[in-house]
């Protein structure tokens, strides 16, 4: 069996729609990535950004549960120091109740946001990152049977266990993840820098915990997997100007194609391209091709991929067509 594949669903709020469409769309997502055999779904936590509806990823995760029935579904990932550890511990238990063996909690130390978002809107002192390490163990404390606070339990949460991730795109995250014997997925679709430093780093250095004897590395890649490479390059050139209009803001929406495309050619927008270098695009074998090398290049034991298709319509036919050709 090859390497397993999962997919991040950003919950995208696409011009001209509702929030509640984009999540109807999203549980058609996770349906179709749950009857074409792909291992799991993960959703962000991100605020102030029209773009983005998963703001809450307990929620989401608990909707898209209730309408799908195998499918492992997580948070890629909760930015930890937004939340005390103790609520997410409890949001986390009550979905490994309701949905067993099927819940993962990636953890980011980012805010997921602008600094003024965090500040006056979430309440966020900016220094909590610093204590993220410390939040970490006290959330993997709630979760077990060891209380870290003498007469509190979480409830739900205590006894569950449920599968912690550690998120990243530096060496910081690396070296966490090795250090607390706990798996880690590197953001390589959009902050490619690293990888192969952190990843080398994680499988030299880890420590071996009683959960996770092991390390695992996910590793993120995008992919846009069409019937022909004409058509995928189309859909790529449709996806790099959409990406570029949201970076400049809204006086990018009157720019035209061939402004924005000599936006491209400049050095800052070869930078925004640069965070997605790794990208496979073409036909299902192309696709499966660059996929295959670029697992040995990150050392991934599970690849996360984020589509990277023109419309909605093309994201499902995408993942049909990765689907064919790599798995057996």
């Amino acid at each position: 069996m090859n390497t397993p594949l999962a997919l991040l669903d950003f919950c995208t709020v696409y011009p001209g729609e509702s929030v509640r469409d984009s999540m109807a769309r999203s549980v058609k997502f996770a349906q179709k990535a749950e009857s074409l055999g792909y291992s799991r779904v993960w959703y962000a936590e991100h605020h102030n950004m029209t773009s983005i509806a998963s703001s809450s990823p307990a929620v989401l995760i608990s909707h898209i549960g209730a309408q799908t029935k195998t499918i492992r579904l997580g948070s890629g990932g909760v930015m930890l120091p937004n939340h005390s550890p103790y609520v997410i511990a409890e949001q986390f238990g009550m979905l490994a109740e309701l949905y067993p063996d099927r819940i993962d909690l990636g953890l980011g130390r980012a805010p997921g946001t602008d600094q003024q978002t965090l500040g006056r809107a979430l309440r966020r002192d900016p220094r909590a990152a610093e204590r993220f390490p410390e939040d970490v163990l006290e959330l993997q404390a709630w979760l077990s049977e060891d209380s870290p606070i003498p007469g509190v339990v979480a409830t739900p949460g205590a006894g569950t266990n449920v599968p912690l991730i550690i998120l990243g795109s530096s060496m910081f995250g690396a070296s966490l993840a090795a250090k607390l014997g706990l798996p880690y997925s590197f953001a390589s679709h959009f902050s490619p820098q690293m990888l192969e430093e952190a990843t080398t780093f994680y499988r030299e250095n880890y420590q071996p915990s009683a959960l996770h004897p092991e390390p695992h590395v996910i590793a993120a890649v995008n992919v846009t997997a069409a019937e022909t490479m004409e058509d995928a390059e189309r859909q790529t050139t449709i996806v790099y100007r959409n990406r570029a209009r949201g970076l400049l803001g809204r006086r990018a929406q009157a720019l035209t194609n061939a402004e924005i495309d000599s936006y491209l050619a400049t050095f800052q927008g070869q930078q925004m391209l640069d965070m997605l270098r790794y990208t496979a695009r073409g036909t299902g074998s192309d696709v499966a091709e660059y996929l295959t090398w670029f697992k040995e290049h990150s050392k991934a034991d599970e690849l996360m991929i984020s589509l990277q298709n023109a419309t909605f319509d093309e994201v499902l036919s995408g993942m049909s067509i990765l689907a064919d050709a790599w798995m057996d």
